[in-house]
């Protein structure tokens, strides 16, 4: 599902980022293939550097698909940032790439929060994040980090996921299903 950055995936991503639905909403934008490509370097550069995560998301079949990052790593924290390729909007795939680079950020790298920023105009994306029980809006309890946030013209909203809210979740989702199976054995 997830692997660390590969040059091989450099020109199956751009056309997929290069799509008018997902470029707008890409952080580290390309205008050309060999652009990518040196963008792609620069990015597994600052993972060694430990300035960033960045993993690329791969389909049942292998291919690269899209991409999900952690940007500006600070103090066991840092931004989420994913895109997916247009034909794979809505089959899941956003939802198992998050959850297997959430359990790599929490429980292997020691990640303690996920940010994320959501432009105010990106409903679809807002909507999605609101609907996980382990996200919190965070535009007021985080004011001074939103108006960092905001002061470049942009408008975002801030949304944080603390691990130990995630791990709470987890808890609970692996417990139902234990309970779901046990069930089913004594049936």
């Amino acid at each position: 599902m997830l692997k660390k950055r590969d040059l091989q995936d450099c020109h199956d991503l751009y056309e997929l980022m290069t799509h008018p639905d997902v470029f707008p909403f890409v952080r580290q934008k390309a205008y050309s293939d060999d652009e990518f490509l040196f963008l792609t370097k620069q990015t597994i550069e600052a993972e060694e550097r430990g300035e960033l995560i960045s993993r690329t998301i791969l389909d049942e079949w292998g291919s690269p698909i899209g991409t999900i990052n952690l940007f500006d790593i600070q103090e066991n924290a840092g931004f989420l940032g994913t895109w997916l390729g247009k034909e794979y909007h809505g089959k899941g795939y956003n939802k198992l790439a998050k959850d297997a680079f959430f359990e790599e950020l929490f429980y292997e790298l020691g990640i303690e929060t996920i940010y994320m920023r959501i432009r105010v105009e990106n409903i679809r994306s807002q909507k999605a994040a609101e609907k996980l029980p382990y996200v919190v809006k965070a535009n007021e309890s985080r004011k001074s980090l939103l108006q960092q946030l905001n002061a470049n013209g942009a408008t975002y909203n801030l949304y944080e996921i603390p691990k130990d809210l995630y791990t709470l979740h987890v808890l609970r989702t692996n417990t139902a299903i234990v309970e779901d199976s046990s069930h089913l054995l004594e049936a």
